[in-house]
């Protein structure tokens, strides 16, 4: 029996460039990569052990990055152990502050923006 799981997939531009971000930027390991030059990347990340997919986007599919949309509807929550540390390592690595870093309802929460257009919120729960 096949174990039911849900996993986000993100559509981007560029999407080599945007798999060599989330490894620097959240020490992601890759799991797969498919890579052609007409069609772009697909690719499977995990970030300690909990996976996402990056591809670039399709229109032709209808997977379109935020960027062609103006905006995404989707926030990715990463809940790590040292949240500061993973904060300061996503903006070093390009992304742009939102909301920083901050202690907020028992969370030590902030949120960034990657260069791609996906927010991503980064904290612990304190309690």
């Amino acid at each position: 029996m096949i174990p039911t799981t849900l996993v986000p997939f993100l559509s981007v531009r560029n999407g080599a460039k945007a798999v060599e971000f989330y490894k620097a930027a959240f020490a992601a390991e890759e799991l797969f990569r498919f890579e052609d030059p007409t069609s772009g990347v697909v690719c499977n990340l995990a970030i300690n052990g909990y996976g996402f997919w990056v591809a670039d986007e399709a229109p032709e599919y209808k997977n379109f990055s935020p960027e062609t949309l103006n905006g995404g509807t989707v926030r990715m929550i990463l809940t790590i152990e040292d949240p500061d540390a993973a904060f300061d390592r996503a903006i070093a690595a390009g992304a742009t502050p939102i909301c920083p870093i901050r202690t907020e309802h028992d969370w030590r929460i902030g949120r960034v923006l990657d260069p791609f257009g996906h927010h991503w919120e980064i904290g612990k729960p304190l309690a």
